[in-house]
């Protein structure tokens, strides 16, 4: 469908680069686009989402070449700016997509059984509601609250479980006290046994009492549910207003940089060293990476994280609906921190800010959601000569791009890493605060943690997709498994010390997993181009997180829904419409729309493709990386949790015919100024040292 409005009376938009997100101009040009295309003012619009609907890969492989010198002629014009818009038209929802170009509406999607994302507004709708439904302030009476105490209440999306209907949208409330009338202290400290079911009317449909043993709780045993004050205690609160004893002994750090850092940004384009890449933005996955080259190598088209799953492992009604998509439910780009200088990141910074747009279309600026800096990692690469003594030895300078989000209560740091050595690496830390139930003094369950008393951390998994999608050299890439196996004892292996390695390209899409007893490694290689020195194909390897996969049963709710997190690493063609492994729309999903099922329905009908599958050797393909935590929470994770890590590699393999960081300055003291700290009769002494390790020893 297509529908051209000329009296759109916007400014003019700048050229953006094809990969930039929304500008804020484009962004009231597609609001206002999308109302004329609703012809009649009286038509109410509810705007849920304005964003770049990204080029079709083929159309910019080919605008990439031509930008990078690749070829002399383009053969066509510069990639539409095209924009998606979900919007709830008449309380219909529905998607748009928008050629901001020529100002023309390409297509009108009625998206039948789908529910948008929620928002922080939506969420305060419900939980003011939920407070001022008269059954709810009623079951509040009952519980016995202390005394000056405040009710806080939780909303959180709905994990299907099949008990509703899904077709309106269903949202829980859990509930929580606050003994403080700081707004700041720690409510999951006082996890109250009373949970509620909540329409998108407004309404309660269903109230639940939580159990505080190991069995389901089967009515409002009040008596059970009052207070033990033996569970009021200073030790749970964590914010500085609140807990006040911090260590003194730390002296200051600071980063320095007298002559500035070492990247440019021009836009959304970075260069530092060798590298070169785009940073986007949008309000699902957040940040987003682009055309990724090392010395004007191609290496990546794409990165991103595309999809977590926090499924909680209690088996208890309610329980199981507490089962979080943070992307595809509440959004990675709209949970976004506003990063502060000295707090989040230190150093030179460069900040990039979001663009989001509110309810009614306007423009709504995400200040600070991305920092960009240089951080010391540490040794590079050394060696000292022992026949000389003479070392040689270069530190490692890391180039980090880092956005936060907060989901309810955990926060996820997300960074990525590029090194000297044209390696990649992606690390998220989780922290925040556990999500809490009440349980009674004394008692234990077997699928959570006692963190203080009443207060019960269920067992949970963190589960994270990252998205590769690879342009080694060319746009046409395959994924190789290599194995390392021991020789067997023999006339070839007399001593039995030797190995052998074993590869095999992956020849269509499916599912495969990790295995330490191999050493199971994945490579994406260009086997149209071949390393002189090696006589292999040029590749970058994965080198994965290794987690554990989903523990629900794969006949659940859980399961049906997160197919991505039953394999650790997958392939499949390239589809420029396959962005997220759990589907389009993870809103009380129901799950059969996910990854492995992209896949089973082309085996099916592509049969032209052979009984394997689509083919993905010597293809343009897309490799997804399932990784994560299954967090079983300590003590130590109270009241707030220190950081977990996860870290996924990307490092080149026969790229290069030798260590692309050879080149890389050597390390001097007298431009590192380390300082010698000598302790003199409680007087410290600083001095600048010798010339340091890397001098030529006479």
């Amino acid at each position: 469908m297509a529908t051209t409005n000329n009296a759109c009376s916007q400014p003019e938009l700048s050229r953006p680069h094809p990969f930039d997100p929304l500008t804020q101009n484009e962004i009231k040009l597609a609001a206002e686009l999308l109302r004329l295309h609703v012809v009649n003012a009286d038509v109410n619009v509810l705007f849920r989402v304005i964003t770049l609907w990204e080029p079709p890969k083929a159309e910019m492989m080919e605008y990439l070449n031509y930008e990078h010198g690749g070829i002399d002629q383009y053969s066509s014009t510069t990639p539409r700016r095209i924009s998606k818009v979900q919007a709830y038209v008449d309380r219909v929802f529905r998607e748009f997509k928008i050629d901001l170009s020529h100002q023309t509406v390409l297509s009108d999607e009625t998206l039948r059984g789908r529910h948008s994302h929620i928002d922080p507004d939506y969420m305060r709708k419900i939980e003011l509601a939920c407070m001022a439904h008269p059954r709810v302030r009623h079951e509040i009476e009952l519980l016995g609250i202390p005394q000056g105490a405040t009710v806080v209440v939780e909303p959180w999306t709905y994990g299907t479980d099949g008990m509703n209907d899904m077709s309106g949208l269903v949202t829980m409330c859990w509930f929580y006290m606050r003994l403080s009338s700081d707004a700041d202290a720690n409510y999951y400290a006082y996890p109250l046994h009373l949970a509620v079911e909540m329409s998108s009317a407004m309404e309660v449909t269903n109230v639940f009492y939580l159990a505080s043993g190991d069995v389901d709780a089967d009515g409002p045993s009040h008596e059970s549910r009052g207070f033990d004050h033996h569970k009021i205690h200073n030790s749970s609160e964590y914010h500085p207003a609140l807990a006040d004893q911090r260590r003194t002994t730390l002296k200051p750090y600071q980063v320095v940089q007298p002559e500035g850092p070492s990247f440019s940004v021009d836009g959304n384009h970075i260069t530092w060293e060798k590298w070169t890449l785009r940073v986007g933005f949008n309000y699902r996955e957040g940040m987003t990476l682009h055309d990724i080259r090392y010395d004007n190598r191609s290496l990546f088209y794409r990165l991103s994280l595309s999809e977590m799953f926090v499924p909680y492992g209690d088996p208890r009604t309610p329980y199981p609906r507490k089962a979080a998509f943070d992307l595809g439910n509440d959004g990675a780009g709209i949970c976004a921190n506003n990063l502060k200088l000295g707090c989040d990141c230190l150093g030179h910074i460069k900040y990039f800010d979001g663009w989001l747009t509110t309810q009614s279309g306007i423009p709504l600026r995400m200040p600070n959601v991305i920092c960009v800096h240089e951080v010391d990692d540490g040794i590079l690469w050394k060696h000292t000569n022992p026949r000389t003594g003479n070392a040689a030895v270069t530190r490692s300078r890391l180039l980090v791009l880092q956005t936060i989000i907060t989901v309810s209560n955990y926060e996820y740091i997300f960074l990525f890493y590029f090194g000297q050595d044209a390696s990649i690496h992606y690390e998220i830390r989780a922290t925040g605060i556990l999500s809490t139930a009440p349980i009674n003094i004394g008692d234990s369950v077997p699928y959570g943690t006692v963190v203080a008393p009443g207060v019960l951390a269920p067992y949970h998994q963190h589960l994270f997709c990252l998205r590769i999608d690879p342009a080694i050299d060319g746009r046409n890439n395959s994924l190789l498994v290599e194995e390392s196996h021991p020789m067997p004892l023999g006339d070839g292996n007399p001593f039995g010390v030797g190995y052998t390695v074993r590869t095999e390209i992956v020849p269509s899409e499916r599912g495969l997993d990790l295995s330490h007893a191999t050493n199971r490694t994945f490579k994406i290689v260009n086997e149209a181009e071949i390393n002189p020195t090696t006589n292999t194909p040029v590749g970058f390897k994965l080198i994965p997180h290794y987690s554990q996969m989903l523990l629900a049963h794969p006949s659940s709710f859980h399961a049906k829904r997160s197919e991505f997190a039953s394999h650790a690493v997958w392939v499949t063609r390239h589809s420029d419409d396959e962005l997220f492994p759990s589907g389009r729309f993870t809103m009380q999903s129901l799950g059969g729309e996910g990854i492995a099922s992209w896949i089973a329905r082309r085996r099916h009908s592509d049969s032209d493709e052979g009984v394997e599958g689509r083919s993905v050797r010597d293809k343009d393909i897309v490799v997804w990386h399932t990784f994560g935590s299954t967090h079983n929470p300590r003590a130590e994770d109270w009241p707030v949790m220190p950081c977990e890590k996860m870290v996924v590699g990307l490092k080149p393999v026969n790229f290069f015919e030798r260590n692309p960081a050879l080149d890389v300055a050597i390390s001097t003291q007298e431009k590192n100024l380390s300082v010698l700290v000598e302790d003199v009769a409680d007087n410290i002494q600083i001095s600048g040292g010798d010339a340091g390790c890397c001098a030529r020893t006479l």
